[in-house]
């Protein structure tokens, strides 16, 4: 018989306390709790380029956006290629060239039109460019915008064009619903049949089940997991406080709205009236609250995980729809037409992961391999833009920046990126407020932050975006 006093413990540990950190705590303080894989994991490949040297590089000349609605709002009657004509229709009216001279149009888009699933050459029809400007449609998820842009400068660096449209769009109003597979297939043999046997036939072997649509989900095809899970998860293996949490949310709002009341959104964006009627100018983002507080952020429940979870709606990126374009130019032209542009594209660089680990960390790997390109360092920054899925995903990405653990073992280097001063980092708001139109988001970061360091006089930028998949991207944009 085992003596009772060497028997192991059944009593449980005692849970850690609960993690109360402030933000600027958990950047300065608490960095090295991210999460990493361990030194001897391997490095992520980084694909990236540094486009062009001055004199030869590309030019964002302009770009406009539709104001930003959350989903099944104002735009609930308009597709994609509705909203992403509109920001192209005022981008190239406003144009200092004649459309005849646009080389390219390339758009992003994450759930096309199943009628019109080549976005970049339906902007072109619909919006009665000349018909002879190819179209090109691209899907990186919530980067998709920022690889048609990619695409439209290593295009211009290649000497295939000199002047290419480029941008993105997405209504998550008009998500295409699906049946069964039991139930299209059959619809297929009935579109086929011949004559009211055949037709009955080929409904016989469907079940009423079979009819039930398919509902659509935001999640990962390889790992099952919804984005907000993927993030919830993130938050808990990176050790994330709530109030850090709420403090990027709460930041994000009232520095949207206090962008959009002092005029800083009004060139970029397009009034824009909806159908059917068309009689109501939509000129705003929708989603931007001026008046929330702590409080009431720390009030909502958790949506992913409700029992033990940190992310709710205050903290997260709504459903969006929203279009956005840039006219992107080579350096040469630019010149030679004396038009000032907003700024140039210097580097960019992409790193992908395993989904099932970190699915949105990608921008700390993205990140130092942009600068690296830039041939700059993150103090060298002037302003910083972070596409804000989940505020959750900021702060793991935040805390990996600043993590010498995160340097050694993932990164491979001595010393970490650093600390983003958060003065410098989306001063005008994020998508937690302003919204997140998957295909036209990187377009709006784009603008956004060109516009910025042109209004403050300053050169060099760079924004990041994490996107489903894994990816995450990152470009570094100069204005001398």
């Amino acid at each position: 018989m085992t003596d009772s006093s060497t028997r192991p413990s059944t009593t449980p540990a005692p849970l850690p306390p609960a993690n109360t950190a402030t933000l600027m705590e958990e950047i300065h303080e608490r960095a090295d709790t991210v999460w990493t894989r361990g030194a001897k994991s391997g490095k992520p490949r980084i694909a990236g380029a540094r486009l062009g040297k001055k004199g030869k590089r590309v030019a964002v000349v302009d770009g406009a956006r539709t104001p930003f609605c959350k989903a099944s709002t104002a735009y609930k009657a308009m597709d994609v290629i509705d909203l992403a004509s509109v920001a192209a229709a005022e981008l190239v009216a406003r144009a200092p060239i004649d459309p005849g001279e646009i080389d390219q149009s390339i758009f992003g888009v994450v759930i096309p039109a199943l009628y019109g699933p080549n976005l970049g050459r339906e902007v072109v029809l619909r919006n009665s460019l000349p018909k002879t400007i190819p179209g090109t449609t691209v899907n990186l998820a919530c980067a998709s915008s920022n690889r048609a842009i990619c695409y439209g400068a290593q295009s211009i660096l290649s000497g295939e064009a000199d002047v290419v449209l480029a941008g993105g769009g997405e209504s998550l109003s008009s998500v295409p619903i699906t049946y069964s597979k039991r139930a299209a297939q059959a619809l297929m043999r009935l579109s086929k049949a011949k004559s009211l046997p055949a037709k009955i036939k080929a409904l016989s072997s469907v079940k009423f089940k079979d009819l039930a649509p398919v509902a659509p989900a935001i999640a990962e095809f390889t790992t099952g997991q919804t984005m907000g899970q993927s993030a919830e998860k993130m938050a808990k293996e990176n050790d994330i406080s709530r109030q850090a949490q709420d403090e990027i949310a709460l930041m994000s709002h009232h520095r949207a709205a206090a962008a959009a009341a002092e005029g800083r959104f009004d060139h970029q964006i397009v009034p824009t009236f909806p159908r059917p009627r068309y009689n109501q100018a939509i000129t705003a983002d929708n989603g931007v609250r001026s008046d929330t507080s702590m409080e009431a952020l720390a009030g909502l429940r958790p949506v992913f995980d409700r029992r033990y979870g940190s992310l709710t709606a205050g903290n997260s990126s709504p459903l969006t729809d929203g279009g956005s374009a840039v006219l992107l130019m080579s350096e040469e032209r630019v010149k030679a037409l004396g038009i000032e542009p907003l700024g140039y594209l210097r580097s960019f660089a992409f790193a992908a992961l395993d989904p099932a680990t970190q699915l949105l960390q990608g921008p700390a790997w993205a990140a130092p391999r942009a600068l690296e390109l830039a041939g700059a360092k993150l103090g060298d920054l002037d302003l910083i833009e972070m596409h804000e899925a989940f505020a959750a995903q900021i702060v793991s990405n935040l805390k990996a920046f600043a993590s010498p653990k995160f340097a050694r073992d993932e990164l491979g280097v001595d010393q970490p990126l650093g600390f983003v001063d958060l003065e410098r980092y989306n001063v005008n708001g994020g998508s937690i407020a302003i919204g997140h139109p998957f295909g036209a988001t990187g377009a709006r970061v784009t603008l956004q932050l060109l516009h910025e360091m042109k209004r403050r006089e300053v050169n060099l930028g760079m924004m990041t975006v994490c996107a489903a998949g894994g990816v995450g991207f990152a470009m570094v944009v100069e204005r001398g």
